[in-house]
């Protein structure tokens, strides 16, 4: 059996982009299992995370994937294997010395099936939806598609804005520059041109995409324009840009789990999502492997302590 639905988190694509970052990763390729692991340090040691992976064929290829991970962390002296399996039933296969992190990447996503004709995608979302974009250029609005790394400025802009208001962290210019600079990212700008004033990024949307499908990784808005429904509008572009590109998914990269209560930090934005259809998908989560059980503590209390720290 062979591997299938290898995210681009656990691909060359990926490796190429840790490279550029000046990360240390190592890829390995075999018949019943991929994996991408990236050398992360600390002050109390290494260990190595493999962001959505590794991926396999089936119970088997999972074993022979955390073999081959356990030597490579003993060859890099790593403290422990941060792993994150898409597959569910990877989380009964784990050795005994697994340990359930808190999720670094969304446990929860919602997949749009775009091998469909436009107008089906678009019957999907809901009319009002369907009525914003059909008209957004009349209320002076465009959506450019840039690969300019530079203009990378203005999702960073709106983050801040967004980031101080949530109380949240943002990742750095830089890193988001280095991610546009890669041949699988696209960055979606919606532009507000009123009359007789200059014209405005009002959203910006961060966007990967593999051999099959389009991620929505980065975004953010301008809330004194919500009445002109940016978010919506390059959604709906967004989808028939894959669509047309020949691509059959869209995965919106993270929603709340189910039955979430209200107060979910991203309840809003996942009914968001949810409003575009689609279909519900959940993954293993974030597990550590520990090889070095002591270490491995000193690890948890450093971070408990920089969090509180940070608090204060």
């Amino acid at each position: 059996m062979g591997i299938m639905n290898i995210p681009i988190t656990q691909s060359k694509a990926w490796q190429k982009l840790q490279d550029d970052l000046g990360e240390t990763s190592f890829f390995e390729k075999q018949p019943d299992f991929q994996y991408l692991a990236i050398k992360k340090s600390t002050p109390t040691g290494n260990y190595l995370y493999l962001p959505y992976g590794p991926v396999f064929s089936d119970k088997t290829g999972f074993k022979h994937a955390i073999k081959s991970l356990q030597s490579l962390a003993q060859q890099e002296n790593a403290i422990f294997i941060r792993i994150e399996p898409q597959d569910e039933k990877a989380a009964k296969w784990l050795p005994k010395t697994a340990k359930k992190s808190k999720d670094l990447n969304p446990a929860h996503t919602l997949i749009i099936d775009i091998n469909r004709e436009p107008a089906e995608i678009l019957s999907a979302v809901p009319r009002r939806t369907r009525g914003y974009f059909n008209t957004y250029e009349k209320k002076g609005l465009t959506v450019e598609v840039s690969k300019d790394p530079g203009d990378i400025k203005h999702l960073v802009a709106l983050q801040k804005i967004l980031a101080k208001d949530k109380k949240i962290g943002v990742f750095s210019e830089d890193y988001l520059k280095t991610q546009l600079s890669q041949p699988f990212s696209s960055l979606y700008l919606v532009k507000y041109h009123p009359e007789n004033e200059e014209e405005k990024v009002i959203a910006a949307v961060l966007v990967f995409d593999d051999q099959d499908t389009r991620y929505y990784i980065q975004a953010a808005q301008d809330k004194s324009y919500t009445k002109l429904a940016a978010p919506s509008i390059v959604v709906c572009k967004m989808l028939l840009d894959a669509k047309e590109k020949g691509l059959e998914f869209f995965d919106f990269w993270g929603i709340a789990p189910e039955n979430a209560p209200d107060n979910h930090p991203w309840k809003g934005f996942t009914n968001f999502k949810k409003s575009f259809g689609g279909t519900e998908k959940s993954y293993a989560g974030t597990y550590d492997i520990i090889l070095n059980p002591v270490k491995y503590k000193l690890y948890g209390l450093a971070r408990k302590v920089n969090r509180f720290l940070r608090r204060v």
